[in-house]
Parts: structure tokens; C-alpha cells; sequence
């Protein structure tokens, strides 16, 4: 089958490509801004992309058109297929169709840490031998690939965002997960849905997927998560964070003891910072269990895991200055990264004199709607120092920055705040720096800047 996908460079869509392409379907793409990274792995794949969205390309004759969630009403090629009533499709129905049918699906759902919980999942049951299917969005570093179509078991980041502009249900209604995690929930998404209630009606639609025989692996600590399930629900319920009936942990971030019911059944020592991750492998752990691993070998596994790139990874060195890539962008998980590398630092002799220097974009939808712009002097109130980056926002950021008084700057020219921070800067800093885009390759600036401050060369990392 030839598809043609809509919206191909979007990391969902992206990987969707390559199963396609690994299942033996002939594919190719189209996007608005078609460039590196996503470009790149699609042409190693062998994928053909064509820049923009002309309605020229109903000339390439797919079989099938499979539609992103990017693509609206008035796009001139989706114009086109609907005037020549083309078969079309979402990326997450075809998915179900062709890659999830069959299969024992493990979904990973939660307005936080979905992409760091699938991996450790996806790790767990590769280092059991089960050979596991993925989609993730982003890129795990034992994997070096954000997705595969491996055996039986697939592992899923299951996104509440809605589908397409024809199917506004959530994208994981689509998954009919056997195995399902329900990681957290939060607001967000405010350009799609009015408050938390709407999103907690698509996380119930999600539940009532889930088959009698299937597992809901639930965080004992969301109440908006104990309304989902009070809607009803017809499976097993497994929590974690719950020290007397489910999973818990005690110990510290980068050693703690894995326990069922109050019973020790193993040991996690990692690299990983943050309360979150903890969380995080506790529910990889049960969902794997599910899935018929034992909890002491999950345990093992997550020793061996090595995250995934833009959580925590550092970029480089420069003049004694580290600089630091996260993908925080709402306020819940820029307040937690900041914990989490906080916490590093005191563990640390030689760091706990540092500062945190807090370099943001507020990118996300919600984040450019100002939904949130209230909560982020809180968020924030960790770092040492904040530079904020409001190029394209539709709200004043450095009046949501007053209440850190001097802590906080706000710039609307990404050079000026290049400037700002290589100035604080000083050696044994950490420059930590939040953005769910490319933040016009702030990192390598800073890198750069602060190599060219000093007699230090930026030391690259691997």
C-alpha cells in the first residue's frame, strides 16, 4: 500500500511513517517546514517529503491519505482529497488499524512524564527479551529510535490531543489498550479544552476501552484521576504511590527500594533525578508486571536505563558552565525539574554553592493562550536566576514575572537574552533551559557565548 502523510514531520506522525515503512508500505509525506531532525530520519528511511501542502501532490495517486492532527479545513490539499473524494484517514486510527490490531498494547497516558514512563516501560520489557513494539515521542537512549514494530507487546504514548479535524475524540481512544497507565492529570491543552472536567470525559473514554481481562495501573495521588474512575470502570485497578494496597518507594531519587503492599521486592539505583521519576518507574514496574515481567527483574532493568534525550540532557560545557535541555514547558513540570536538579546539586559537594540559571520559552498552546501565566513565578521560584523568552506571545510576560522582583527577565529578542544569561553566568552554574521546541538552538548559543567569554572551549556531550 502506498500512504501519503499529512503532517509528517510532527514526532506522532513522524513515527507513524516509520512503522509504516518497516511494515512494508510504501510512504511519503508532506509539511509545512519540512527540516532536521524529523527530515532527516524520514530520508535515512528512505521516506520522500515534499515541502508545503499543494494540491499538486494528489498527482503521487496513494492508496490512502493519512491526515495530522496539523492539518485543518482551508489546507489546499486536503481541499483537493476531499473535493475528489479520496479515501483519507487520521494518523491514530491507522495506527490501530494496521499496527496496534492483534497486539497486547501497554498505553501510557498522564499530562506529565508520558514520553519518560513509556520508555522505561518499552526498556523494561526489552531487557525481559519480550522484544517490544514503541511509539514515543521523543527519542530513548537505549533505543536511539522513537519507534519500532517489534512482536506482540507495543508500547504506546497515549496523547489526549484530539485526532484530526474530523475526529476530535482524544488520540488514545483509538488504542483499546489491554494494559493502561494513568500517569497524572493536570490542566493543559487550553486551546482544545475548556477546563479539567472536559479532559477528564476523554480520559473516561479512554477507560472504558479497556477490556475486563486489562489493567488500569492508576497514580493513588490524582484526585482528578479518582473522579475518572468514579465515572465507572470494568477493570483491574492497580495504584502506585499507595504505600498500604499498591505500589510505593522509599529511599531517595537515585536510590530507593521498590515495595508491593508494604513488602520490599527490589532495588533502583539510576542516574535519573526527581521525586517524578520515581513515580514514573513505579508505574512502568506494575504495567510491566501486567504484562507477565517479574517486578524484581523491572527493578533490575531500570538500573540499565538511560533516559531520554531533552529530559535533563546535558548539552555541553562552556567556562565552567554547564548547559542543561529539558522539555518542560507547563508549570507543573517546570516547578518539578527544577526540584529534581536542585536536589542533584545538593547531592553534589562541589555543586551545592551553584546556582540555577532558568531559561524558558513559554511555546506550548496552552502556555502562548497565558492560561498559566499566573502559576509560573511559583514554577520558577526555585531557580537562582529566570530569563524568560516571549517572542510570539499574546500576553506580557514580564508582568507575570514581577512577582520574582530582580529574579526574573523577560526578552523579546533571543540574542539580547543570549547576552543576559553568558553575563550572570558564572563557573559551576547550571543553565537549565525549558522549551517543547528547538528555542531557535538557544543551547548551542549559550554554549558558544560562554566558550567565547572565557578561554574554555564548549565541551560537546555524546
Amino acid at each position: 500500500m502506498h500512504i501519503h502523510i499529512l503532517g509528517i514531520c510532527g514526532t506522532f506522525m513522524g513515527g507513524v511513517a516509520a512503522l509504516a515503512k518497516e511494515a512494508g508500505h510504501r510512504v511519503t509525506g508532506c509539511d509545512a517546514q519540512v527540516y532536521p531532525p524529523m527530515s532527516t530520519q524520514l530520508q535515512q528511511l528512505g521516506i520522500d517529503l515534499v515541502e508545503g501542502y499543494g494540491a499538486d501532490q494528489l498527482a503521487l495517486k496513494p492508496d490512502l491519505w493519512v491526515i495530522g492532527n496539523v492539518v485543518s479545513r482551508g489546507n489546499p490539499l486536503m481541499e483537493a482529497i476531499l473535493d475528489a473524494g479520496l479515501p483519507y484517514v487520521s494518523g491514530p486510527q491507522w495506527l490501530a488499524e494496521h499496527v496496534l490490531q492483534g497486539r497486547w498494547t501497554l498505553a501510557v497516558a498522564g499530562t506529565h512524564g508520558k514520553t519518560t514512563t513509556t520508555s522505561m516501560l518499552a526498556h523494561i520489557l526489552e531487557v525481559a527479551g519480550l522484544n517490544p513494539g514503541f511509539l514515543i515521542g521523543g527519542v530513548p537512549l537505549d533505543f536511539g529510535a522513537s519507534a519500532r514494530l517489534g512482536s506482540e507487546f507495543f508500547v504506546i504514548e497515549a496523547d489526549e490531543y484530539d485526532t484530526a479535524f474530523f475526529d476530535k475524540r482524544s488520540k488514545f481512544v483509538h488504542y483499546r489498550p489491554r494494559t493502561a497507565v494513568l500517569n497524572n492529570l493536570e490542566y493543559d491543552h487550553a486551546d482544545i479544552f475548556p477546563d479539567l472536567a472536559a479532559i477528564e470525559t476523554q480520559f473516561h473514554h479512554l477507560v472504558r476501552t479497556v477490556p475486563r481481562s486489562g489493567q488500569l495501573v492508576v497514580n493513588a495521588g490524582s484526585e482528578a484521576l479518582q473522579r475518572v474512575l468514579a465515572r465507572g470502570c470494568w477493570s483491574e485497578v492497580v495504584r502506585f504511590d499507595d504505600p498500604a494496597q499498591g505500589w510505593s518507594a522509599q529511599g531517595g531519587e537515585q536510590q530507593f527500594e521498590v515495595l508491593h503492599r508494604g513488602k520490599r521486592i527490589g532495588d533502583v539505583r539510576w542516574t535519573l533525578t526527581g521525586m517524578h521519576n520515581r513515580s514514573n518507574a513505579l508505574a512502568a514496574i506494575a504495567a510491566a508486571q501486567h504484562a507477565g515481567v517479574f517486578a524484581d527483574a523491572a527493578c533490575a532493568a531500570l538500573c540499565s536505563f538511560q533516559g531520554v534525550k531533552r529530559r535533563m540532557e546535558l548539552r555541553g560545557t562552556a567556562g565552567g558552565v554547564q548547559v542543561i535541555d529539558d522539555f518542560a514547558h507547563h508549570p507543573t513540570a517546570i516547578a518539578t525539574t527544577l526540584a529534581g536538579l536542585r536536589a542533584q546539586m545538593q547531592a553534589d559537594p562541589q555543586a551545592k554553592s551553584a546556582r540555577i540559571l532558568a531559561v524558558f520559552e513559554p511555546r506550548s498552546n496552552t502556555m502562548k493562550l497565558g492560561a498559566m501565566k499566573a502559576q509560573l513565578p511559583g514554577a520558577l521560584a526555585a531557580a537562582d536566576l529566570s530569563f524568560g523568552y516571549c517572542g510570539g506571545l499574546g500576553w506580557n510576560l514580564d508582568e507575570a514575572l514581577r512577582p520574582l522582583g530582580p529574579k526574573a527577565r523577560a526578552f523579546d529578542d533571543l540574542g539580547a537574552l543570549v547576552s543576559a544569561v553568558t553575563d550572570a553566568a558564572r563557573p559551576g552554574d547550571r543553565v537549565l533551559v525549558m522549551s517543547n521546541g528547538g528555542f531557535g538552538g538557544v543551547h548551542d548559543r549559550l554554549l558558544q557565548a560562554l566558550a567565547a567569554r572565557g578561554t574554555a572551549a564548549p565541551i560537546p556531550q555524546p
